[in-house]
Formats: structure tokens, C-alpha cells, sequence
């Protein structure tokens, strides 16, 4: 551990600390000898600042923050472990592989002074970052002027007006909303507004949208509770008020992914004696509900409600109506 990290961890064990932390526990926790623990003590005091009160005897010494300037003192600038900056320099790979080109740009200086951090800190070498992969699944290619203008009237809170292309008819309109919130679900980018033309809370994928304009008029705000109720409480990017539970019964062998996955915040799943997994779902659109369960094929099962179950046999129908004969 070299001096940056042997700081920030004295830092952290004296901020958390109830009661005055001994050498012997100094040293073990910093990995060093008691003279580097004096040392680095009188670093975190005299040059940085800190609060440090000495407790106790030479040979019983002990040290704590001092508890009203402890509770207000922080270190000057950014302190991170190598760890954190590894793992941080990760996560930019993630949202760079994630979505390319929608923040490669604006945060690439962000990744160099990272990668420079850590390479002051290391043998010198650079990272090997390639050995993190992340692949994309479905992701739609995005308008990344588009894309930069959305966000920031999201942050700004500032209006915003945009041609949307739907994607289910095909038409266009024009659009002057109030920019709720970014979503990003399934690889894919969804902005949550109020729609000032319809006077109701919508969701629009960030991909069909066109010629993005912020204006200069402040956004509406509608409560975090609202926007949960009328757009996050039900099955997936159809969300919208729920308006039944779906119950999906997957066979034993589809039971072992099925059981450790998130579909949904107030999923409900129980395993059956004879090794099927039961989930419990609400949904408001069923479209994408048995999207997923298809995929399942054979091992999943619709039990109810009876509508839902009846969709999903006429979906089944029509797919094999499409092999009965020769290819189309």
C-alpha cells in the first residue's frame, strides 16, 4: 500500500470510527510500522488539515477525529483506491461499449487521467481493459446530437421539442414536453415526460427522436411517486397502470435461470414440488411480456389470467401457421 492509499484508508478508519482507534489496529489495517503510522498521521494533520486528536499514553497511543470538525472535514480534491479507480475505469468501458459515441467523447479525459492515476500508482503498465467485454443486445443505433440535446434539458430542467417517428404506425408528429427522466432499459434509451399537447405523462425511445430542441422555458415537475405510479409500476417499457398480474409457470430445467432473474420490482415467485418455478407479474401492455415468455418456448407455460393465456395460443397458432407450408 503506498502513501496515497495508506492516507485515504486513515482517512476513512478515524471518519467512521466511534471511539479512538489504537496503533496496533494502525498498523495492521495500513500494513506498516508503527514509525509510518506517526508519519502518516502527521501528514493527514499538518497537510491536509485533519482534525486529529492523540489519545492515551506513548506506549498506548491512540487517535480519533475530533467530533465536530470530524464530522464537517473531508480530503481536498478526489480520493480513490486503486480498486475504486479500476473499477471506475471498468464502468467507463461499460457505458463506452454500452452505447458508442453517445459518451466516448466527453468522458475520454476522464479515462486518461484514470489510467494515468493508476499507472503512477502501479508498475506503469496500462490496464488491460480489453479483457472487459460487454456486448450489446438489441441496442437501436441513437442521434448522438440528439441524444446530448435530451439529456441536457433532462438535467437543465428546461423544456424541449422534437419531431418523434413512432415506431408501431410509422407517423410523425411534433412534440413540446417537459423532460421527466433518462431510462435506459434493454440496451436502449427512453426519455419520460409531460406532454404538454396531450396533458399527460408519456414515453418516447430516444432513438426516434429528431431534431431535439431545448427551450428556454422551465420544465414541469412532476413527483418522483407519479411518475413511478403512472410509468414504472407496471411490466417493462409498456409501463402504465396495471391492469392484471400474468402467472407463468416454467418448466424444471428453465427454472434454474428464471428463478435468479429480475423481471420486475414486485415480481412474486414460488417453487412448485415438482421442481417448476411459478412467477407472478403485473403487467399493463402485454405485448412485451410474451415476447419474453417465447423465448422459453416449450418450458414456459401462461396460466392466467385467461386473456393472456388465450393471446398467447393465437400467437403460437400463427407461428406455426408460418411452417405449415413451403417458406414464403
Amino acid at each position: 500500500m503506498d502513501r496515497y492509499e495508506r492516507t485515504l484508508t486513515l482517512h476513512r478508519l478515524l471518519k467512521s470510527a466511534h471511539y479512538p482507534v489504537s496503533l496496533d489496529r494502525l498498523k495492521e489495517e495500513l500494513g506498516c510500522s508503527r514509525a509510518t503510522v506517526y508519519r502518516d498521521i502527521g501528514f493527514l494533520r499538518d497537510a491536509l488539515g485533519a482534525p486529529i486528536e492523540s489519545v492515551g499514553s506513548e506506549q498506548n497511543a491512540a487517535w480519533r477525529y475530533e467530533q465536530v470538525e470530524g464530522e464537517r472535514f473531508e480530503l481536498p480534491g478526489l480520493w480513490l483506491t486503486s480498486d475504486e479507480l479500476a473499477a471506475l475505469l471498468a464502468l467507463n468501458e461499460l457505458i463506452g461499449r454500452s452505447g458508442p459515441g453517445v459518451l466516448a467523447g466527453a468522458l475520454a479525459p476522464f479515462k486518461s487521467r484514470i489510467e494515468h492515476l493508476l499507472s503512477d500508482r502501479g508498475s506503469g503498465k496500462a490496464l488491460p481493459i480489453e479483457r472487459i467485454r460487454v456486448i450489446p443486445w438489441g441496442a437501436r443505433k441513437l442521434d448522438q446530437q440528439a441524444f446530448r440535446i435530451v439529456a441536457g434539458a433532462v438535467l437543465e430542467r428546461k423544456q424541449l421539442r422534437f419531431r418523434y417517428r413512432a415506431r408501431t404506425t410509422g407517423s410523425d408528429s411534433r412534440r413540446t414536453v417537459s423532460p421527466q427522466r433518462l431510462t435506459h432499459y434493454r440496451d436502449n434509451w427512453y426519455l419520460d415526460v409531460w406532454d404538454h399537447d396531450r396533458e399527460a405523462l408519456r414515453s418516447f425511445a430516444v432513438d426516434r427522436i429528431a431534431e431535439a430542441q431545448a427551450l428556454d422555458a422551465s420544465a414541469r415537475d412532476v413527483p418522483e411517486a407519479e411518475l413511478d405510479q403512472a410509468l414504472a409500476s407496471s411490466y417493462g417499457i409498456f409501463a402504465g397502470q396495471p391492469k392484471a398480474w400474468a402467472t407463468i409457470r416454467f418448466s424444471s430445467h428453465a427454472a434454474r435461470w428464471v428463478a435468479d432473474e429480475h423481471w420486475h420490482s414486485q415480481q412474486k415467485g414460488a417453487w412448485l414440488p415438482d421442481g417448476r418455478y411459478e412467477l407472478q407479474l403485473p403487467y399493463s401492455n402485454s405485448k412485451e411480456l410474451l415476447m419474453d415468455v417465447l423465448k422459453y418456448g416449450p418450458d414456459a407455460e401462461v396460466i392466467a389470467p385467461l386473456p393472456l393465456r388465450e393471446e398467447m395460443k393465437i400467437l403460437l397458432q400463427l407461428a406455426q401457421g408460418a411452417y405449415q407450408g413451403p417458406p414464403r
